[in-house]
């Protein structure tokens, strides 16, 4: 995700605690969504789709903190 700020993201997830829960959580939630595509963990349609659309949330609220933070 973002390899274009891959060394901003390591600055920020070790002096910005709140991109750093975001990301925590957005890998999470990635992860959550494989296991339940893959039918390792349960899930419906829906749940999977509110996940993604959860997930993509989180991702544009990154996006804009790295956006910000790269323009400083």
């Amino acid at each position: 995700m973002f390899p274009e700020y891959r060394e901003l993201i390591t600055k920020l997830k070790t002096t910005d605690h709140h991109f750093t829960r975001l990301f925590d959580k957005h890998n999470e939630l990635d992860q959550k969504i494989k296991n339940m595509e893959n039918h390792v963990a349960p899930g419906t349609h829906e749940e999977i789709e509110n996940l993604k659309k959860e997930k993509l949330h989180l991702k544009d609220q990154l996006y804009a903190i790295l956006k910000k933070a790269s323009a400083a």
